[in-house]
């Protein structure tokens, strides 16, 4: 399904996300199915200034484009479900705007590469913005978690697979 964008919006990627994995049906379908993966956020050398003050934060937060997802779909069968959803009650990355957000530990930094744990995208994945984790802005009190409750056991088993490909 294609959607009219009353706006378009060009974004250049800052870098990009160097991973373990190279193919979508092995990959963590969530970091928290990707622990103690280790992988590498490459910045553009010019932008590493930007990066100044990091080392202090345990946390990021990485917005990337989801560079394979292709189309969309508005409802969809999320993988921790055997149930169509509504795909904005979903993480699929087929969406209208193909854009991830994944949270990491940061290891360490040398010059424009942070090295990362806990990273679960293709490698190769444009960097769209890096965030630092403040949990006193980014956690709030959740009460409620819609159709996931119960089924986040079953998270760090979870593999990708071609479902969300075109």
């Amino acid at each position: 399904m294609k959607s009219e964008n009353m706006n378009q919006l060009l974004l250049k990627p800052i870098g990009k996300i160097r991973t373990p994995f190279t193919t979508v049906e092995a990959m963590p379908i969530q970091p928290a199915g990707a622990t103690n993966t280790e992988g590498r956020v490459v910045v553009a050398p010019d932008l590493s200034e930007g990066l100044d003050d990091l080392e202090g934060f345990s946390h990021l937060i990485l917005i990337y484009h989801f560079h394979v997802s292709k189309g969309f779909e508005l409802t969809v069968t999320p993988f921790l479900d055997d149930q169509p959803r509504g795909l904005f009650s979903t993480r699929a990355p087929r969406r209208p705007n193909p854009i991830g957000l994944s949270v990491v530990t940061l290891t360490g930094r040398d010059r424009n590469v942070l090295h990362v744990r806990g990273i679960d995208v293709l490698d190769g994945t444009p960097l769209l913005d890096i965030k630092p984790y403040v949990p006193a802005f980014d956690t709030p009190q959740v009460t409620r978690i819609g159709w996931m409750q119960g089924k986040l056991e079953a998270l760090a088993a979870k593999r990708s697979d071609d479902r969300f490909k075109e």
